[in-house]
């Protein structure tokens, strides 16, 4: 069972990170080819290459953290905050009516999905820590 979720732990990284390199390499075609994205306010290739950053960062995080024990954790820990909290945000989104409720649908697999998973891959390893 560990193998397959470390095996499983590392393909979520290199989606994670494959979407901000799409982000990073051409900002413009991603903020077309994402469901919902043009819904949210203009293009901005400045922000959208910030947060293909942070995409490349988690990948990056959840793909080492499959292969280093001692730091697994932390780093899951750490991305599992950033994604959660930008699921969150989707939610306060639809809660103050800057989205209507259809917006948590059309997010769901694209946003809180990963934070989900961010969220069960942490508990998972502090779990399965050494003491």
């Amino acid at each position: 069972m560990t193998k397959a979720i470390l095996t499983f732990a590392l393909v979520f990284g290199a989606g994670l990170a494959a979407n901000g390199l799409y982000m990073l390499a051409d900002p413009q075609a991603w903020y077309f080819a994402i469901p919902g994205v043009t819904t949210t306010g203009p293009f901005n290739q400045h922000f959208l290459r910030d947060i293909g950053l942070i995409f490349v960062c988690l990948g990056s995080a959840f793909a080492l953290g499959a292969a280093r024990r001692e730091v697994r954790t932390l780093l899951w820990g750490a991305g599992a905050v950033w994604l959660s909290g930008h699921a969150l945000f989707h939610f306060w989104e639809v809660a103050t009516g800057i989205c209507g409720p259809d917006a948590l649908a059309r997010d769901f697999p694209a946003v809180t999905t990963p934070a989900l998973v961010a969220i069960a891959l942490t508990v998972w390893s502090a779990r399965h820590a050494e003491r």
